[in-house]
């Protein structure tokens, strides 16, 4: 699967940030058409879903933070939602 610009920005910026053992990003831009933050084109509406060591010991708000703070440049540049699960290797082996 080809992945827009915003979209591989995203996934090298978490890889870089955050060294995950996992790493899905989804384009969901298109379930939000006409709703705010909507534009032609897409990439501007994310799921992600990372498992990664450093999010050991933070709480989710903290882990989303970190998150949010590697993303910034994509935030300002009219990343408009970005719903995410952040998880260390520990949780996801539990699910």
């Amino acid at each position: 699967m080809v992945m827009g610009k915003v979209a591989t920005a995203i996934d090298s910026k978490l890889r870089a940030a955050f060294a995950p053992v996992r790493l899905a990003i989804e384009d969901e831009s298109s379930k939000h058409h006409g709703h705010a933050g909507w534009r032609e084109g897409g990439e501007t509406h994310f799921r992600v879903e990372i498992v990664s060591q450093a999010f050991d010991g933070k709480t989710r708000v903290a882990r989303q933070r970190l998150v949010y703070a590697a993303l910034k440049e994509e935030l300002d540049a009219g990343l408009h939602a970005l719903a995410m699960e952040t998880l260390t290797p520990a949780e996801d082996g539990k699910r």
